[in-house]
């Protein structure tokens, strides 16, 4: 599995975006299938793809999750505290839910590779020490 932000969702299946191409070559390069990500993403992937292309695009995000090609973690009560945590440690940069939530997800499960167009991930460390490895 590879983390998965906002961003390159939105980039995937908005062939508008300026981002589409490099996010597409990126993502056929990945060997860690599937994606997955966490529901503060995939709720904004919703809104952005909304914004950009009505229920149409939507359902696009609804297919790779449909189809195992994104799976979308649920929070519990201890991880959303961690969250919490996080956003007041980065604070400074700032840190948003979304990404706070990544994080969280990244120490969950022992992942270090994330596919985002967000720079904060550079500052971000996993179980406070781990550097990300970015893609694209």
């Amino acid at each position: 599995m590879i983390l998965c932000d906002t961003g390159p969702l939105i980039a995937l299946l908005n062939q508008n975006d300026p981002q589409h191409p490099r996010c597409v070559q990126a993502a056929q390069g990945l060997t860690a299938q599937p994606l997955v990500t966490t529901l503060p993403c995939f709720g904004e992937a919703m809104y952005l793809l909304w914004r950009v292309g009505g229920y149409v695009a939507q359902d696009r995000l609804w297919n790779m999750r449909r189809d195992g090609k994104l799976i979308v973690h649920l929070h519990s009560e201890q991880e959303l505290s961690r969250i919490e945590e996080l956003m007041r440690k980065y604070r400074d940069i700032p840190m948003d839910f979304a990404d706070a939530s990544l994080v969280v997800l990244a120490e969950i499960f022992g992942l270090k590779q994330i596919f985002t167009l967000d720079k904060h991930f550079y500052a971000y460390r996993i179980d406070g020490q781990e550097a990300f490895e970015i893609v694209p």
